[in-house]
């Protein structure tokens, strides 16, 4: 099997073919004449045929010259194209990224903090999937997303996770439902008022029952929802109150809601960055961690 021309003897060829000077492609490519001429040699003895006339004033490409030049230069041509791509898809400025976020994460903070990241990268692509964080643990383990921003992993081995922010529970009623105050209310309001719940599975569901544990009261849902815009449009029919993380607000709200604080417990939710601790991000993936974390930390 014949050993196949290298790239850089092809750019030469075509550098030659071009300037039709030897001396002239050896000035350029900062190689000697001889060296040139040699290469050029190999170049024809490989293929079996003679790419050039000359002599000691003109060079000429030959009929096989003339047939191979614009072949070489579509190979030459695809050649660069393709390791460009590779060298940017190395470097983090091209590639295609799945991010998972909790549905009140991607509804306000991640579109405000992808915003000058897109401009940065605009050859990035980014897949967002919304999900409740079980959900997303499980897509990472399934290598089907490859960051997301969540609450903290069951299993600390299987996941890195980096706590970017607090997320503190507040009131939420319709306005005129209870007195307005400036303090916050207790946790026992809901022993009072008809308490419209998350789904039992749901993160913010998760942060009420603990809150109610803490405060030794036992609080049945008057209705259970799957979707906090379905809690925000009980909570405005004057149908009860509710309890949810202070992020997932713009989800809630709607016009003729009032927000308090609550206290006796103070209760949160810990929002981070998680990514499978054993499986190595792409180096898009890692651009948009290191911009993520940055954006949240501040923010």
């Amino acid at each position: 099997m014949k050993r196949l021309p290298s790239i850089a003897t092809l750019r030469l060829f075509i550098q030659v073919a071009k300037s039709a000077s030897f001396s002239e492609t050896a000035r350029v490519a900062a190689i000697s004449q001889p060296a040139l001429s040699r290469t050029i040699r190999l170049l024809e003895e490989e293929l079996g045929v003679r790419l050039f006339d000359r002599d000691t004033r003109n060079v000429r490409l030959t009929s096989a010259g003339e047939t191979l030049l614009p072949a070489v230069q579509r190979l030459v041509r695809e050649f660069e194209d393709t390791f460009g791509e590779l060298e940017q898809s190395f470097s983090g400025k091209r590639g295609h990224v799945v991010i998972g976020a909790l549905p009140s994460v991607a509804a306000k903070m991640l579109p405000l903090a992808l915003v000058d990241f897109c401009t940065a990268n605009p050859d990035i692509e980014l897949t967002v999937r919304e999900g409740l964080s079980d959900d997303l643990y499980q897509q990472m383990r399934d290598r089907q997303i490859d960051l997301a921003i969540v609450t903290p992993p069951d299993r600390a081995d299987q996941f890195d996770f980096v706590a970017m922010l607090e997320d503190e529970c507040v009131l939420v009623c319709r306005e005129g439902d209870l007195p307005a105050r400036r303090g916050a209310y207790l946790w026992r309001i809901f022993e009072e008022r008809p308490f419209i719940s998350m789904a039992p599975h749901s993160s913010v569901r998760r942060l009420a029952d603990i809150a109610f544990a803490q405060a030794k009261i036992t609080v049945r849902p008057r209705f259970e929802c799957a979707q906090l815009a379905t809690v925000g449009g009980f909570i405005v029919a004057g149908l009860g109150i509710s309890a949810v993380p202070h992020s997932t607000l713009p989800l809630v709200a709607h016009s003729g809601i009032a927000v308090y604080p609550l206290s006796d417990p103070l209760i949160s939710r810990t929002i981070g960055l998680a990514k499978p601790s054993q499986r190595a991000l792409s180096p898009a993936a890692r651009l948009l961690e290191g911009h993520l974390a940055g954006h949240l930390l501040q923010g």
